[in-house]
């Protein structure tokens, strides 16, 4: 089965802060930007930046919750983004032994 790789995805997994929120919102089972500001080095606002990218690319889903948003890890999407990892990270291993085949050759060449 081939996974195509979403690039906004990726883009929004490669922040570490988004990253680290994400660990946050599965550890807790959810939470709001105001929850989560108090748990990282960046302010209310960044946070709901930062959640309104993940949002976007659909890791994580909004309800509202009095005068905030209360989010949640969508566990589908993120299996999808496992699946794409784990995709790429084989079509790289392919990639270097080629090339490790490719170099054995060279050098057995050039000790003959």
């Amino acid at each position: 089965m081939t996974v195509a790789v979403n690039d906004d995805l990726w883009s929004a997994i490669g922040d570490p802060t988004r990253r680290r929120m994400l660990d946050l919102l599965l550890a807790d089972g959810g939470g709001t930007a105001t929850t989560l500001s108090e748990r990282l080095p960046v302010t209310r606002q960044a946070v709901a930046k930062h959640l309104a990218v993940l949002d976007r690319v659909g890791l994580v889903n909004g309800t509202p919750a009095g005068r905030e948003r209360r989010y949640q890890v969508d566990d589908e999407q993120l299996a999808r983004a496992a699946a794409q990892l784990a995709t790429v990270g084989a079509t790289w291993d392919a990639r270097l032994r080629r090339i490790k085949r490719i170099a054995e050759a060279i050098q057995r060449s050039k000790e003959q």
